[in-house]
């Protein structure tokens, strides 16, 4: 994945819906220089770049089986990379709850300031998030949440809901002119409630578009293989349809590999996520997929700078409370031939 764009001295953090979902994170400017009017909450310290209380963050993130999981984990590293005054514990990566369970333990012990934890399943790692804030040590949960919010001191991540809807507002207003139109959908696995959401936003955008009916569906597994056999099965089923989407880009991979041996182009085509193959194929545009909307793995440099702020006790440049907040969600950005090469540079492999 390409290295992230180092941080100048006005760059830090500002949580803009554009800023979050391709990665660039922009503080507000603080100054020290005094002035004349009343103190107000936005003269708190705001994180920046600027080195200041050392903090020790330690990170419990997944296993990389997979190019999103593999970006969090090079998000995290990288981010933290960029400051002198944070050094991160990080552990080895797994999907296995007692594993993961055991290495957050061991950063709970190691008395680290500030963890982050993206848990491999957040209803069964609630009980060491608790844990962890009994103990004094705030924790950034990231994306997957834990089933209390006593177990967090913060939230970051995405929003699966907001990847349908906008996915469905894309395809629908190309297709608003189009009689009858009939979209298809490629979901993920149908067992997680993340692919629930994000079938639902697609739903209820499509019934802004009356001329537009949604004729099949099919669930995958996230992976190249399930995407191309599935894809292939859809095909066979639908001799005519004019849209797809396919709400993961790394099984967009083997349905583009299907839909290029059934010889198909008579449809446009949105992926989910943003892999760096999926803007490439969108900025060729020599095939049917024509946009991808976002689930940023740049959450996880978000929330490196959120530990940090915590460890330091600092706000959120550009805004004026004094704590960072409780929640943050990503914007689910669409990305296409206009904006491609603005997040280029985010795309993971």
């Amino acid at each position: 994945m390409p290295e992230p764009t180092p941080l100048t001295s006005r760059r830090g953090l500002l949580f803009g819906a554009a800023a979050v979902s391709a990665g660039v994170l922009v503080t507000g400017c603080t100054s020290n220089e005094p002035s004349d009017a009343e103190p107000t909450a936005s003269d708190r310290p705001a994180a920046d770049d600027k080195p200041g209380k050392p903090v020790t963050i330690g990170f419990a993130g997944p296993q990389a089986d997979h190019g999103w999981l593999n970006a969090i984990n090079d998000n995290a590293k990288k981010r933290a990379e960029t400051y002198s005054d944070v050094t991160m514990e990080i552990t080895e990566g797994s999907n296995d709850t007692a594993q993961q369970i055991g290495q957050i333990e061991t950063l709970i012990n190691k008395k680290v300031d500030v963890l982050v934890v993206l848990p491999a399943d957040g209803k069964a790692l609630t009980q060491v998030g608790l844990k962890a804030m009994r103990a004094g040590i705030p924790v950034v949960n990231l994306d997957r949440v834990f089933n209390s919010p006593q177990a967090y001191r913060c939230w970051i991540g995405g929003d699966n809901y907001g990847m349908g809807l906008n996915a469905g507002h894309y395809i629908g207003e190309k297709l608003k002119d189009t009689p009858n139109a009939r979209v298809i959908e490629l979901a993920g696995l149908d067992n997680l409630e993340l692919t629930k959401q994000r079938t639902q936003g697609f739903d209820d955008a499509l019934k802004n578009y009356p001329n537009i009916k949604k004729v099949a569906r099919q669930a995958a597994d996230f992976t190249v293989e399930s995407g191309q056999a599935k894809m292939a099965q859809l095909l066979q089923a639908q001799s005519k349809f004019d849209a797809l989407w396919n709400h993961d880009d790394d099984q967009g991979v083997g349905a583009l590999r299907a839909i290029e041996q059934a010889g198909r182009d008579d449809f446009l085509m949105v992926g989910g996520a943003g892999a760096l193959s999926a803007f490439q194929a969108i900025k060729a545009d020599n095939g049917v997929l024509k946009a991808t909307v976002l689930y940023p793995p740049s959450m996880a440099a978000s929330a490196i700078d959120l530990a940090r702020a915590l460890g330091q006790g600092k706000g959120v440049g550009g805004l004026a409370e004094f704590e960072i907040p409780t929640s943050l969600t990503c914007y689910s950005a669409v990305v296409d031939k206009e904006n491609v090469d603005q997040y280029m540079s985010t795309g993971f492999k």
